[in-house]
């Protein structure tokens, strides 16, 4: 029962979209009318306002973050080695993916997920956030370095903590992020992706 309460709690704190509260609350457009349609930081940035981005990321990264904080102090459990926190921070970024208070139309979980990945391990989530600004500073595409940050997740988690439970909830994070990007892995191929500071044609 217990796990079952902070699964539910945890995937209704990530269902809370800060791109679509701090749009609302600084009267900007709603971020699934425009751009990507995709309720983030990056798309709430094509607004025009940087605060509400930066705003929206911070939002989105603490929820991730506080649904495995909430966990730990709660059960007592390590992040690493315990059930219910590597719980609460896949249901945290479900929450975010399809929010029920959202009519299930969220965004596509790379902050909620680098949340999750630093209040799991440090080290873990600092490696990922290195790998995305790696691959974003060469090819200057959010997209890419999101999917690839995704997948070196699972690998940083194996060097780390080989088979604690941590490390297949990190696959299961990886593979809900890819399937979020789906959209963006056929565009990349196609060479169709925008990249960072590029003029739309």
């Amino acid at each position: 029962m217990q796990t079952l309460v902070i699964a539910l709690a945890a995937y209704l704190l990530g269902s809370v979209s800060f791109a679509i509260l701090v749009s609302r609350l600084m009267r900007l457009p709603d971020p699934r009318t425009y751009g990507s349609k995709n309720p983030g930081a990056t798309n709430v940035l094509r607004s025009g306002s940087r605060v509400a981005a930066a705003l929206t990321l911070i939002g989105d990264t603490g929820k991730g973050a506080l649904a495995v904080g909430l966990a730990v102090l709660f059960t007592g459990e390590s992040p690493i080695a315990g059930l219910d926190p590597p719980i609460a921070g896949a249901m945290a970024l479900l929450g975010h993916a399809y929010p029920v208070f959202h009519a299930f139309r969220g965004g596509k979980g790379v902050a909620t997920a680098a949340g999750v990945l630093l209040a799991f391990h440090p080290l873990l989530g600092l490696g990922t956030l290195g790998t995305f600004a790696i691959i974003l500073a060469f090819f200057r595409m959010v997209s890419l370095a999101s999917i690839i940050a995704a997948v070196f997740a699972v690998f940083w988690a194996w060097l780390l903590f080989r088979m604690a439970p941590v490390t297949p909830v990190v696959a299961a994070i990886a593979l809900l992020v890819l399937w979020r990007h789906r959209d963006n892995i056929l565009r990349i191929a196609r060479g169709a992706e925008p990249r960072l500071g590029a003029k739309k044609a």
